[in-house]
């Protein structure tokens, strides 16, 4: 099996690639030790208090300095928990005065989707860089409008998608990329989880629920990364098996892409199904992923009997830390907000198409 490993690295081309493929390993941290980022919390949800939060505990270029928090009774608990200071500790109404604040470098907005925007443009106004929660916003316009932000005020804008720095997703992306089997032909993804809350924001229309912007992204991204290239076309239907909790948004939805090459896709997600999976056939071989978009860990094989299966400690430890170097080093962000809006656009298409029942051209 370590022969084989031996052999995809060498074939995908993964060691001079890029030192983002194998985790722990960046030149960087053979540097001398630069200040930490100081990162602000904005919105103390389950995922920033459940992953974000420990993850910067693990961090060698960031931590977390500073909190935004709607809810009075939350700001002693973190406050003790993490040794914050009462001067980074902000409400949503005096969130703007972080601009005064040399100790907050990054603000990471982890609100519900329908928030995203206000939040990113005002850290930007702030003069803060940006890092914004998946999705990146409800519609195309919202997207511009955080990129224009931040690039009027030149603060840098990334979006979290922890996947991207993955060595593993990044492993399947090399093989899209230097076509070791041939082009692509066909694509499955899936991405998918049975939720069953009844009121929460994912299934609020008015907050940017559904689970296209949500769990949608995964099962998009699965494609897009796969054949590294931007789908051409839409055919998509949306539907609910529990319409008493999703009747405002979307449960389950299935979309078809094609893309320029000829490449085809035939993706899924839905908040009542579990499931986490990609297939891509190549013109002389296969790639299976499973899972492939999950916290735990991404594995897979390919058809000559290659695995891949790179270790990776935490992905959200993973993502800041690369986020913070780039900014530390001016160099590219892996995942900017072009590459959200990417995803958007795509969104905004498969909402047109299930409601038009047509195929729509990108």
């Amino acid at each position: 099996m370590e022969r084989k490993r031996r052999s995809f690295i060498k074939k995908a081309g993964i060691l001079a690639a890029s030192t983002t493929i194998l985790p722990n390993f960046s030149f960087a941290s053979f540097q001398p030790q630069q200040k930490k980022l100081g990162v602000a919390l904005v919105g103390l949800g389950y995922y920033s208090t459940d992953l974000l939060a420990p993850a910067l505990q693990l961090t060698n270029h960031c931590e977390l300095k500073g909190i935004v928090t709607g809810s009075p009774e939350k700001i002693p608990i973190w406050k003790e928990k993490y040794n914050l200071k009462d001067q980074n500790i902000y409400t949503y109404d005096d969130f703007d005065k972080i601009s005064n604040n040399d100790e907050i470098d990054v603000v990471y907005v982890v609100l519900p989707p329908s928030m995203h925007a206000e939040y990113t443009i005002r850290a930007a106004n702030a003069g803060k860089h940006v890092w914004c929660e998946k999705p990146m916003a409800p519609t195309v316009a919202d997207c511009n409008a955080m990129i224009k932000a931040c690039k009027d005020n030149n603060v840098k804008l990334a979006i979290g998608y922890r996947c991207q720095h993955d060595p593993n997703i990044q492993a399947y992306m090399k093989v899209g990329k230097e076509k070791p089997f041939g082009k692509v032909r066909m694509v499955t993804s899936a991405a998918g989880y049975f939720d069953g809350r009844t009121t929460h924001w994912k299934q609020q229309k008015t907050m940017g629920g559904g689970v296209m912007g949500d769990m949608g992204v995964y099962a998009l991204q699965g494609a897009r990364l796969a054949t590294g290239e931007e789908p051409i076309s839409v055919l998509a239907n949306t539907f609910t098996t529990r319409p008493d909790i999703y009747h405002e948004v979307e449960e389950s939805a299935m979309f078809q892409l094609e893309f320029p090459s000829g490449a085809r896709a035939s993706c899924h997600t839905s908040f009542g199904i579990s499931m986490n999976h990609l297939k891509v056939i190549y013109e002389k071989g296969s790639l299976q992923m499973e899972p492939h978009s999950s916290y735990r860990g991404n594995n897979g094989s390919m058809s000559d009997g290659t695995i891949i299966n790179f270790p990776i400690e935490n992905q959200q430890a993973k993502q800041m830390d690369d986020d913070a170097l780039a900014l530390i080093n001016g160099t590219d962000l892996i995942v900017p907000g072009e590459e959200g809006l990417r995803d958007i656009t795509v969104v905004e298409a498969v909402y047109k198409s299930a409601a038009q029942n047509c195929e729509i051209k990108l």
